[in-house]
């Protein structure tokens, strides 16, 4: 059986409510007639029924009761029915709402037609709910619903067919019930249609005739009124034909004057058509005109010709032509050749009417370019121009310059093995070519180049001054810190106003005589997005005038870093002297673009920094190879000391010592650089190395001959004499030296010269000069104490007097680190000062120590000098008992003991400090005492003649020991009284005075 669409109840019980209503057959007044099949299909009562539509709620399936219990309850009370009564309260509500809306209905027609009340409640549709189950009736009825389907066909059931097709006979049958019961209502609803039909005809021939009325009375009233309207019409269009046709003719010869414009430069006039043509299509004036129809690409093309023209003489008026810069090369090149390093002065002044003619030319192309909006875009063109041009410039001078800086002579003592091989090899390369130029001619390149950099830079400065002034004067009334670029961009931007007031006048004067003042800023001071896009406008331009000043600065340190890095290899192997005026240019080349371009220039200052710690490695790899190479040629013998050494000391020990970098050299060509900035003189000091250092470590000369050259050449300088010391004094303390210690004093002179020259090295500084300090106090100890100069030296042994001067080479250095740490830690920042000062309290403890033991070792050397000559005593003792032995003087051993330590004192103070002399004698005296008088108690005497004979000895030994520096070593008040005195006092009665 087919599903049916479900049937509301609600419509076909309004339905049969409504059939005794007199006018229910009425339709609408005006309606058409209709057909039976529209009337049934309308789910509405008539209007003349007094009922309306009530939507009908889709009944809801009532809760199913819970299945009666098998045994009855003894009681039953309203409260057991509560749970149902809650599920069907809803529904029960709505059915009595609906029971009660249809008896007022009934009600109300009865009183409204006189007639009985309406069928019974069985009669209608309202039957048919009772006889059809509800289920059929739902809105969503629909027998593919598994649960639909099982509750309307049961399949128990055998007579389901027969009992379906007689609900729909029941349906059916009431239906054809409800149309009847309407009928007279429809027939009366058509007749009134046609009735209304011909109430329209008539109106319409009624009107038919109102117009032909009309239209006479027109024609006879109102013609001449109508024709002076129409002419008034068509005078009016041929006025507005002639402004057409003359905007055609001024458009006409504004194309052509255009042309004309363009091909002559005239920018300013040129943009006046183009704004006038422009605006002319922006009101749309040309709307509708064929022959203009390409008007805004011609515009946007004459537009494109205007800013190539400006761009191209902004470019040309903001860069230095290319006669600017040959002249600059070729003053550079007329220099003489004898300009010192360090006289070269960099500073480029722009003349002041060279400004104004600049600002002269600038001012009408930038303002044009501002009408334009293609400020920013031309700055990016012309930071890009002025970049080339620069390189161009670096390129070309490099190019002139070293042709005749490779001419000149080289000086012979400045020039390193591998710059010799580089100009032996031709230069076949521009690297090469750079590579052999000593370094003042590489200074003179460099300054050439300096100077060029500075007249694109000043001219750049200028141009972005001209820049900045111009949009701080805009038209508009707006602050000119609201785009202030320091602000907007982090750039530092010097807007400094040298004599401003002149400047204003001239600028204003310019302003004036252009014709054309800002359109674009002009009657909109108004409007806030007209005053945005000026400061977007602003800012934008200052940004880009200052990105291009940054850009060539960049440019410069960029070319700059290549040449410093083309002689990478050599830089370091300069002296001092030369790398610091290559140092201090570079500084000087920063300092001056970072001040024209605003920000920091990372990479060439991590170039400079990092050649600069290559320099400071190179120079302690080569004075460490130099000193390993003294220390194994040292002889260890006592030289002079020359002036120039002790005023290395003085000026380490001075409280003013100079802080501010070493002095300069005199500009004097005459006189030569010194390799260290301590003095001048200490050039001679050069010679003392050269005769003591042998690259191969082979001594070609005796270590005396090279004493005594070293003091010649020292002494004879010049045609005259310079004086000479025995000692250095340090402190009011003198020192006796040898050659590594005076070439170690200058080594390190010179580090302090690197660390006042190079302050950001100073921390570098102080760790080779650590380095170099604990290697010569450990080869010193292996030499001298160890023997290794035995082995490397050539000595045939390691005597005393090696021992004393090892011993004041120790003590100078140890006294004088705590000078250079002063002097040292002036650069050093508060941080890292702990760390250095650890690890140079260590050097000077080690310093100490190995001191200690130097003397430690002379004391061992005398005890066993005495335990030697003890063993021989017991022979000689045996001589004594002899009945002829009538000699008056002190026996052998008492000879050997005295003479050896009367030589070690002669020896020792001759050198020694007194303190260490007392240091070391007091031990000497005590191992005398000591061992001597446990010998003495063992000997066997018994004849008076070996009695005299032990007491001569005991007192001539101790008259020896009474002249040894040995202060405080007992509290008795005879000097270095002891073990010895009371054996003699014990032995025979007696003492030896002082």
């Amino acid at each position: 059986m087919a599903s049916r669409p479900p049937l509301r109840t609600a419509s076909a019980s309004s339905s049969a409510y409504s059939t005794d209503s007199p006018t229910a057959a009425a339709g609408p007044p005006g309606g058409a007639p209709q057909s039976i099949t529209s009337l049934l299909n309308n789910p509405l009562p008539s209007a003349s029924a007094g009922s309306y539509w009530l939507p009908w709620p889709p009944p809801a399936a009532l809760p199913e009761a819970p299945p009666p219990p098998s045994h009855p309850p003894c009681e039953v009370s309203r409260a057991d029915f509560a749970p149902y009564l809650a599920r069907v309260a809803d529904p029960f509500a709505r059915f009595a709402d609906v029971r009660l809306h249809a008896t007022a209905e009934l009600a109300l027609a009865a009183s409204d037609d006189g007639a009985p009340a309406a069928a019974s409640p069985s009669s209608g549709l309202a039957a048919c709910l009772r006889e059809v189950p509800a289920l059929f009736f739902k809105e969503d009825f629909a027998l593919e619903e598994g649960a639909t389907f099982e509750a309307a066909c049961p399949l128990a059931e055998p007579a389901l067919q027969e009992r379906l097709g007689q609900h729909l006979d029941v349906v059916e049958a009431h239906l054809v019930q409800e149309i009847a019961r309407r009928s007279e209502s429809f027939y009366e609803a058509q007749g009134r249609l046609r009735g209304l039909d011909g109430e329209i005809v008539a109106a319409v021939g009624r009107i038919r005739e109102l117009r032909e009325v009309v239209r006479v009375l027109t024609g006879d009233l109102v013609g001449d009124a109508q024709q002076v309207q129409e002419l008034n019409a068509t005078r009016g269009n041929l006025v507005a034909l002639q402004e057409k046709l003359t905007i055609i003719l001024y458009v006409s010869q504004a194309l052509a004057a255009l042309k004309l414009l363009v091909l002559a430069a005239d920018c300013a006039g040129a943009l006046d058509v183009i704004d006038d043509l422009q605006n002319l299509i922006d009101t749309d004036e040309l709307a509708g005109l064929y022959c203009f129809r390409h008007i805004r690409d011609q515009l946007g093309t004459s537009l494109d010709s205007v800013n190539s023209i400006l761009s191209a003489e902004f470019v040309r008026a903001a860069v230095p032509d290319g006669k600017t810069v040959d002249a600059m090369v070729l003053s550079t090149v007329k220099r003489k050749t004898s300009t010192p390093l360090n006289g070269t002065e960099h500073e480029v002044n722009v003349d002041e009417e060279d400004g104004f003619i600049l600002r002269d030319r600038l001012l009408p192309l930038i303002i044009c370019l501002l009408r334009t909006d293609k400020v920013p875009a031309v700055l990016r063109m012309y930071r890009d121009t002025l970049i080339t041009v620069m390189k161009a410039s670096i390129k070309s001078t490099v190019a002139e310059m070293l042709p005749v800086l490779i001419s000149k002579p080289i000086d012979s003592d400045s020039v390193t093995g591998d710059r010799a091989a580089d100009s032996d090899a031709g230069g076949q390369s521009l690297a090469n070519k750079l590579r052999s130029l000593s370094s003042e001619g590489f200074v003179q390149l460099l300054s050439a180049i300096f100077s060029i950099v500075q007249v694109h830079l000043q001219q750049a400065a200028e141009v972005k001054k001209i820049v900045q002034w111009i949009m701080r004067n805009l038209d508009g009334n707006i602050s000119p810190d609201d785009t202030n670029p320091v602000v907007q961009h982090g750039g530092s931007v010097d807007l400094s106003q040298e004599k401003d007031y002149d400047v204003t006048s001239r600028v204003s004067n310019t302003v004036t005589r252009t014709p054309t003042k800002l359109p674009l800023f002009q009657g909109k001071t108004n409007d806030m997005s007209s005053i945005n896009s000026i400061k977007n406008i602003r800012a934008d331009v200052l940004r880009e005038s200052t990105e291009a000043v940054f850009a060539a600065c960049d440019a410069a340190h960029g070319r700059w870093a290549k040449l410093l890095g083309v002689r990478a290899a050599l830089h370091p192997k300069l002296r001092l002297q030369e790398f610091l005026i290559i140092y201090n240019i570079t500084e000087e080349f920063i300092a001056a673009t970072e001040k024209v371009g605003g920000r920091l220039g990372y990479n060439i200052r991590g170039i400079l920094q990092q050649q600069s710690k290559q320099f400071v490695e190179y120079q302690h790899s080569v004075r460490m190879a130099k000193i390993k190479a003294v220390l194994d040629q040292e002889m260890w013998i006592a030289v002079d000391v020359p002036e120039e050494f002790q005023a290395i000391v003085l000026s380490l020990s001075s409280t003013d010592f100079p802080v501010n970098g070493m002095e300069m050299p005199s500009n004097d060509n005459n006189s030569k650089l010194s390799e260290d900035g301590v003095s001048t003189s200490q050039e001679s000091a050069h010679s003392t190395e050269n005769n003591v250092e042998n690259s191969n470590g082979t001594s070609t000369t005796s270590n005396e001959n090279k004493v005594e050259s070293t003091s010649q050449t020292e002494n004879s300088v010049a045609g005259h004499v310079r004086p000479v010391s025995q000692t250095i004094v340090l402190g009011g303390v003198g020192y006796h030296m040898v050659n590594c210690g005076l070439i170690l004093l200058k080594m390190l002179s010179e580090y302090v010269d690197i660390s006042k020259c190079l302050p950001s090295l100073s921390f570098e500084v102080v760790q080779r000069v650590v380095e170099i300090l604990k290697h010569f106090n450990t080869r010193t100890c292996q030499l001298v104490l160890g023997a290794g100069a035995m082995q490397v030296s050539g000595l045939k042994s390691i005597t005393s007097k090696h021992l004393a001067l090892a011993s004041q080479i120790i003590s100078f250095i140890h006294s004088l680190i705590p000078d250079i740490r002063r002097v040292l830690f002036l650069k050093i920042p508060e941080v890292r000062k702990h760390l250095l000062m650890s690890e140079l309290d260590r050097v000077t403890q080690d310093y100490k120590v190995h001191r200690d033991e130097i003397h430690t070792k002379l004391v061992q050397i005398m005890r066993e000098r005495l335990l030697a000559n003890l063993r021989k005593l017991p022979q000689i003792v045996e001589s004594w008992n002899g009945p002829d032995d009538n000699d008056s003087q002190p026996s052998l051993f008492a000879k050997a003991v005295t003479k050896e330590v009367t030589y070690l004192h002669r020896i020792l103070s001759q050198i020694l400090l007194e303190v260490d002399l007392q240091a070391i004698f007091r031990q000497v005296v005590q191992i005398f005492h000591s061992h001597i008088t446990e010998a003495f108690s063992k000997l066997e005497v018994s004849s008076p003649q070996a009695k005299n004979r032990l007491c001569r000895d005991v007192q001539h030994i101790l008259v020896c020991i009474r002249k040894l520096p040995a202060q405080n070593f007992s509290s008795e008040p005879v000097r270095n009284y002891g073990l010895l005195d009371e054996f003699l006092a014990e032995k025979f009665g007696t003492k030896v005075d002082e």
